[in-house]
């Protein structure tokens, strides 16, 4: 008992236990369930790693390829909100939602899209640091990252070539790219970390909440969007409308926004989601592994 006649934890489970008549290897059974939650979390997203790191390049290049071309409806929904608004203030908040629309697509649909890759496979090479393994990470970023971008550059050019949306609607397609290249090499690299963040949390949080994946996929993206955080392969696409528009060229496409955004989203994924949340299980599994 406690100085005021309050059970202390450890006693009041052990009364909890006996009114729901739980015998020791249901309370055993109980408690580990309580603590298992990073861990098993971690897990799921291990062995979904693993398994990629196993994928066909040929497999990971298509599907890559899908997610860059589905990435592209954020650019089509958003420009269509954003021209239908007035310019006013409140006009990006509206127009944010648009950009969730690609997420929801490649996510739900299971394809292949770079920033979540900053943490699926970065947990099994921090599990089983060897060279062999880091090569498989490397294979597996430059197979999805290339295929993003050319299925984004793929939508970007059928949007920008044809005459599908009317010229407001393009015209709406351009500020928000313009928006996309917005301050200098730093401030870029500091959006990227801050979106590559998010997008590997946003990976971590899914095996958690099975029954609200729709909802914390539009809350996070619509944070990536309205907080004007830089996405290598969604505003890579917007970049690319330009392009295709001869606004801007390759070279300013590189200098001036993917380089920078590409640094930012792989330090934001790998040091702030995959490392900081390998590090809260990595005990219990060398724990483990001593054990065996």
């Amino acid at each position: 008992m406690s100085r005021n006649g309050e059970q202390e934890p450890d006693e009041l489970s052990e009364s909890r236990a006996s009114e729901l008549g739980l015998g020791e290897d249901e309370k055993r059974k109980i408690d580990e369930l309580g603590r298992a939650k990073a861990i098993v979390i971690h897990e799921v997203i291990r062995l979904e790693g693993e398994h990629e790191l196993q994928r066909p390049s040929l497999a990971l290049a298509f599907s890559g390829l899908a997610a860059g071309l589905s990435m592209g409806f954020s650019l089509v929904a958003e420009g269509l909100i954003y021209s239908a608004l007035p310019d006013e203030a409140w006009r990006t908040l509206i127009a944010s939602f648009g950009y969730t629309i690609g997420f929801l697509i490649v996510i739900l649909g299971r394809q292949e899209l770079f920033t979540e890759k900053t943490l699926t496979p970065i947990l099994p090479l921090f599990n089983e640091l060897t060279a062999q393994r880091f090569g498989r990470v490397i294979r597996l970023w430059a197979i999805v990252l290339a295929s993003n971008l050319i299925g984004g550059l793929i939508f970007a050019a059928i949007i920008g070539y044809s005459e599908i949306f009317s010229e407001d609607v393009r015209q709406g397609f351009a500020e928000i790219a313009r928006k996309e290249m917005q301050g200098g090499f730093g401030n870029l690299i500091l959006r990227g970390i801050f979106a590559g963040w998010l997008i590997a949390l946003l990976t971590w949080l899914l095996p958690s909440v099975p029954n609200s994946r729709l909802s914390i996929i539009i809350i996070i993206t619509y944070l990536v969007k309205l907080a004007g955080l830089a996405h290598i392969i969604a505003g890579s696409i917007a970049v690319f409308y330009l392009i295709i528009s001869q606004a801007i060229t390759w070279g300013e496409y590189f200098g001036e926004f993917a380089i920078a955004t590409l640094l930012g989203n792989v330090i934001g994924g790998v040091s702030f989601v995959a490392a900081l949340n390998y590090g809260q299980i990595a005990p219990q599994n060398k724990h483990g592994k001593n054990h065996r």
